[in-house]
């Protein structure tokens, strides 16, 4: 059951209604960037009693994914109906090789994220496929360092935080970002005592500032 994300404005899930949270896994995704909502969303659930139900998923057809550094990964299923899709980023300064360039250049795979109801979260390049798909035109967002100019120049507005909640799309900086992106997912969707039991159990304290429209 969805937990329900339009117009919402203080914590949606629970065991009952739980969020569902799929990551997209692709051939030289970087492995930090998926290891991180990977690691604190699923701890959340198993802290909430399963308040989010987290998943990878595949942009085509399940199989084995091969990351940035040769981790391989196999990955379940395809990307279906869900509350929040992450994406991940990896592979950007190499535009003939595995990454996220090839996931730019499949025009069905950006048709089918634009209709997506689900919540887009980039993570660092990540948010470079959503830039392609339309979705952070005119839009308050961030990624990586070494691609904030072409997200400018795709038509965003592009804000130096670590995380940018502009309500419907939320972006995140550079790679270890993806830490602080997922614990902001805990805190908006679960509550701020969920964030906080998250953090102490990761024993890691968030860096930087989230950025709120």
């Amino acid at each position: 059951m969805s937990a329900g994300l339009v117009g919402v404005t203080a914590p949606a899930a629970s065991a009952a209604t739980p969020l569902r949270v799929q990551i997209l896994m692709f051939d030289g995704v970087e492995e930090q960037d998926f290891v991180a909502p990977v690691e604190v969303l699923g701890l959340a659930g198993k802290l909430t009693g399963g308040a989010v139900v987290t998943s990878l998923v595949s942009a085509g057809r399940p199989g084995p994914v091969k990351c940035t550094y040769d981790t391989v990964v196999e990955v379940p299923r395809t990307w279906s109906p869900c509350d929040i899709l992450v994406v991940p980023g990896g592979g950007y300064t190499d535009r003939n090789g595995p990454g996220v360039h090839r996931l730019n250049a499949d025009q069905g795979f950006l048709r089918r994220l634009t209709a997506s109801r689900a919540l887009p979260v980039g993570i660092c390049t990540g948010t470079m496929v959503l830039s392609a798909a339309g979705l952070t035109k005119g839009r308050n967002a961030t990624t990586h360092n070494g691609a904030k100019a072409d997200l400018a120049a795709q038509g965003a507005k592009v804000i130096d935080a670590r995380v940018v909640d502009d309500g419907d799309l939320i972006t995140g900086g550079g790679i270890t970002a993806g830490l602080e992106v997922s614990l902001w997912l805990v805190e908006r969707f679960l509550g701020a005592k969920a964030a906080r039991r998250t953090e102490v159990v990761l024993e890691y304290e968030r860096r930087g500032t989230v950025w709120r429209a």
